[in-house]
C-alpha cells in the first residue's frame, strides 16, 4: 500500500470561505459565524485513496487573505505541492484577485509549480452570483489549473471532490511517491 505526504495550500481573500472548505473536508462542519484566520491555520487529514490503493496524509495551509500577512505568507509556501485558488462566487473582486494577487503570490514562492484547482465557493448563493462559470472556465485555462470547480463549504457540495481531485493529479501527475 502506497503512503504519500502532501503540502497543499488553501488560498484566496479573507471570507472566501476557506477555513469552511478546510473544515467541511476535514470533520464534515460549518459554522455561521465567520472568524478570520491569523496567519495561517494548519490541519492535518489522512485520507484513503481508493483509486491507487494507499493512504494520503495531507497538510493543508490555510493561509490568511488579510493584507496584514502578505509579509510573512511566503513563508507558508514552502514545500508546496498543489494549491485550491478559492474565491466566491458573490463576490466579484475575490475573483480577480485570484490572478492579480494569489497565483502570482504562490508563483513567486513555491520552487517547482504545483497543481492548482481554481474554486468558485459559495454556490449555495447562486441568487446573488457576480461571477459566470464560462469566465472561470476561461481563467482556468488561462492559469493552467487543472480543472474548475463550485464548491460550498456550508451543503458539502463538491467539497470532498475537490480536494480528492487536486490530490490524485499531484500523486498521477508529478509522480510523486
Amino acid at each position: 500500500m502506497s503512503q504519500y505526504v502532501l503540502k497543499l495550500a488553501v488560498l484566496g481573500d479573507a471570507g472566501v470561505g476557506k477555513t469552511s472548505l478546510v473544515n467541511q473536508f476535514v470533520s464534515a462542519s460549518f459554522k455561521e459565524d465567520y472568524r478570520a484566520t491569523l496567519g495561517v491555520n494548519i490541519v492535518m487529514k489522512t485520507i484513503k485513496l481508493e483509486q491507487i490503493n494507499g493512504n494520503a496524509r495531507l497538510i493543508l495551509w490555510d493561509i490568511a487573505g488579510q493584507e496584514q500577512y502578505e509579509i510573512t505568507r511566503g513563508a507558508y509556501y514552502e514545500g508546496c505541492l498543489g494549491a485550491l485558488l478559492v474565491y466566491d462566487i458573490s463576490r466579484y473582486s475575490s475573483f480577480e484577485n485570484i490572478e492579480i494577487k494569489w497565483l502570482t503570490d504562490y508563483k513567486k514562492y513555491v520552487e517547482k509549480t504545483g497543481s492548482l484547482i481554481l474554486i468558485g465557493n459559495k454556490n449555495d448563493l447562486e441568487d446573488q452570483r457576480y461571477v459566470f462559470k464560462e469566465d472561470a472556465k476561461e481563467m482556468a485555462k488561462r492559469i493552467n489549473a487543472i480543472e474548475f470547480i463550485e464548491t460550498s463549504a456550508k451543503t458539502g457540495n463538491n467539497v470532498e471532490k475537490a480536494f480528492l481531485n487536486l490530490v490524485y493529479e499531484i500523486i498521477d501527475g508529478r509522480g510523486v511517491s
